[in-house]
């Protein structure tokens, strides 16, 4: 007959409970960003939350001009207009920029937006490469970045997507 001392039993599970917290304690499971044009006015919000295979972006944006912009996340936390302040795209992995690219493409890197007439646009985006973790929530943060115009998709390091017309931070 197993003779099971219960209090060793009892620190076994709570090690296990200990270490389960410790992994999900370095990810968040839903993330935000409150975006604001060069004038510091809302344009919208974005809202992330982490899934099994990456992270669904659901942006509901107002106010912006009509015509495709590059949608990216950035590698800074900082929204300071005319946005240069959120430096190049999120890149953990150090890829070359460009959903086209063979080399690879940066984390940051998602399809472009496309606003109709009436400058309001609703959309989801599920970026396979983007996680809600350490890495995104590193001490100088990360930010979403609305460009003038369409990302090419190709050219390294930012896509020739022109000035910053958007940005917001991304906080947990």
């Amino acid at each position: 007959m197993l003779k099971i001392d219960m209090p060793v039993m009892g620190s076994v599970i709570l090690a296990a409970a200990l270490v389960a917290a410790t992994d999900t304690a370095s990810a968040t499971e839903h993330a935000s960003a409150a975006m604001i044009n060069a004038n510091g006015e809302s344009v919208g919000s974005v809202t992330l939350r982490a899934t099994p295979h990456g992270t669904l972006l659901h942006a509901t944006l107002e106010n912006l001009p009509a015509g495709a912009h590059a949608f990216h996340v950035h590698a800074a936390g900082v929204c300071e207009p005319p946005f240069a302040s959120a430096g190049g795209h999120f890149n953990p992995g150090g890829t070359k920029h460009g959903i086209d690219s063979a080399e690879g493409m940066h984390a940051g890197d998602m399809p472009n937006i496309h606003v109709p007439a009436s400058g309001a646009l609703e959309i989801e985006v599920l970026n396979t490469q983007l996680k809600l973790d350490a890495l995104l929530f590193d001490e100088d943060g990360a930010s979403i970045v609305i460009h003038d115009g369409p990302d090419d998709y190709a050219s390294d390091p930012a896509g020739a997507a022109g000035a910053r017309i958007a940005c917001g931070v991304i906080v947990q």
